[in-house]
């Protein structure tokens, strides 16, 4: 049979999925902590002594705190506050990956929060994974919360007759998740209760699954195959496609990889992948799960080139960030409190050398944020070595000085974060100014 042509152009599933490489989905034990996220320096336990955040002075809780980003309260935890600089970071995030998606062709879409146990009895998390979701009882029928998007877009395919025409059709979605993790396995944002994900479901016919891949964010990475669990659902015959499947990708894609005997979802094998960070620490990242068992326990089906026929569609589980929160936390310890331009939440702060320099400071400010970069100013009768000090101490990645003679040039005095000697500026104007930010943004996409 002939093939489609749009068919041979969307061939690239499991590489643009394997690609943005770096959603973490991995176990990291902290230290013990009270719900503000503060650690806690004495009696230090066994589970400390092997956290991952061997080095506090980088641990993003105590990070966050010192830059304002997120806070937990006891009365939800496990579920964390992000203050507006916090914000920002998670912003950045997210939208990063929907800039990818609208390149791959990915449709961003919303789901339920809640639903019927129903739903997860015919997808099989409620016999396989229920003590891991928040679950109650309305007007008499028992319901969840999701802990994950799939079963839900399970119902968005079947909603109408699909065609092979329409595949491979990809849903995308952002909607917050809860799992019912044990209170003693909270931990920060590594370990959390309610999480957002960048998760997506690809629907595609078996003749689509091939691999592109590529890095992003600087992290070294490696693969491994993790297959069939003790308690899983479905065939052996279809596991053993599956597997067969993502071995194939791999091998296709050319990086060394392992196997992890057992370790798949109860749906499906998965490629995991680990990243390394700056300080050579290991945590499992993004995830692909071929899954050929929803498709059959929902009955979806989509109409073949003979529309007599119907056919299954392949489902593809993906993830690059994994956890938004999750991924927070490890690129605040990969980049040790010191945000890149493009996801710092304080890339430029405006110093006015006296009181006379304030409205042309506010002007440059008004300017700088209309551009859409994150630009605040310093008003205090600080001198100027103090404000540009606590400046770099907040970790602003640029300080913009200005003067009476900076306000006669519609000028200022630009000084780097990581360049400590006062004397080491470039005197620029504003529009100078927003082409370099430009360029620095542009540099880590």
């Amino acid at each position: 049979m002939k093939p489609d042509p749009a068919e041979a152009d969307s061939s690239s599933h499991l590489k643009e999925i394997f690609s943005i490489d770096t959603g973490i989905m991995g176990d990291m034990s902290p230290p013990s902590e009270s719900c503000n996220g503060n650690v806690k320096k004495k009696n230090k336990s066994k589970k400390d002594n092997q956290s991952n955040s061997n080095n506090s002075e980088y641990d993003h809780r105590l990070l966050g705190a010192k830059q304002e980003l997120f806070f937990c309260h006891h009365l939800s935890p496990g579920s964390w506050f992000f203050l507006p600089y916090g914000y920002r970071i998670y912003n950045k995030l997210v939208d990063f990956i929907k800039v990818q998606y609208r390149r791959r062709g990915y449709d961003e879409v919303g789901t339920p929060n809640m639903y019927n146990m129903q739903l997860w009895e015919t997808s099989g998390h409620a016999s396989k994974y229920k003590e891991n979701m928040f679950v109650f009882e309305i007007d008499k029928q028992e319901f969840g919360l999701k802990p994950m998007n799939c079963p839900g877009h399970c119902l968005m395919f079947d909603h109408r007759v699909r065609s092979y025409r329409e595949l491979p059709l990809r849903l995308a979605d952002f909607g917050a998740l809860h799992r019912n993790e044990a209170s003693g396995a909270l931990g920060g944002l590594t370990r959390v209760r309610r999480f957002q994900q960048d998760d997506a479901h690809i629907f595609c016919r078996e003749s689509q699954i091939k691999p592109e891949v590529y890095d992003i964010f600087g992290f070294t990475f490696e693969l491994e195959l993790s297959t069939r669990p003790e308690k899983y659902i479905g065939e052996i015959e279809v596991w053993d496609k599956a597997e067969g499947a993502l071995t194939e990708a791999l091998n296709e894609f050319g990086r060394p990889w392992k196997i992890n005997e057992g370790d798949g979802a109860f749906y499906g094998p998965k490629i995991d992948i680990s990243v390394f960070d700056a300080l050579k620490r290991k945590f499992q990242c993004a995830t692909i799960q071929l899954d050929f068992q929803l498709p059959i326990r929902f009955n979806l089906s989509y109409s073949a080139e003979d529309e007599a026929k119907k056919e299954k569609p392949v489902m593809i589980h993906r993830a690059v960030l994994g956890s938004v929160e999750r991924m927070f936390a490890i690129l605040l310890e990969h980049y040790k409190g010191k945000w890149p331009f493009w996801l710092s939440p304080r890339q430029a702060i405006v110093c006015p050398i006296s009181e006379k320099s304030i409205p042309y400071a506010q002007e440059l400010q008004e300017q700088i944020d209309k551009a859409g970069y994150y630009v605040d100013i310093d008003m205090t009768d600080r001198k100027i070595n103090k404000k540009i000090r606590e400046a770099q101490l907040a970790q602003y990645n640029y300080m913009l000085v200005v003067g009476e003679e900076e306000a006669r040039n519609k000028t200022l005095s630009l000084r780097s974060r990581d360049k400590r000697n006062t004397a080491d500026h470039t005197v620029m104007g504003v529009q100078e100014l927003l082409a370099f930010f430009k360029k620095e943004d542009a540099a880590f996409r």
